[in-house]
């Protein structure tokens, strides 16, 4: 079963008007977490440039979001992400 995504308050969160810009990129393989949630923990990350063993435990596993953005990043995914963070 899915897990509903949950906004974490992190300041490196996507707005809502961000992610409807991406929610249509944000299609691919199923996932048990919710899109939004595993670009917000790489947002994360990416911002405060911590290991991926070092996120937060409410954002999603560490591994699950470090090949959620492993594969963002092969496919074209997290350059859509970055263009839409920087329209903030």
């Amino acid at each position: 079963e899915r897990i509903e995504f949950k906004a974490t308050g992190y300041p490196t969160d996507l707005t809502d008007a961000q992610w409807a810009r991406l929610e249509d990129f944000s299609q691919g393989p199923n996932s048990l977490y919710h899109k939004r949630a595993l670009i917000d923990a790489a947002l994360y990350r990416e911002n405060n440039r911590c290991g991926w063993k070092a996120l937060p435990h409410d954002f999603p596993p560490y591994f699950t979001v470090q090949t959620f953005y492993r594969r963002a990043v092969s496919s074209g995914l997290w350059e859509k992400v970055r263009f839409a963070v920087r329209e903030r």
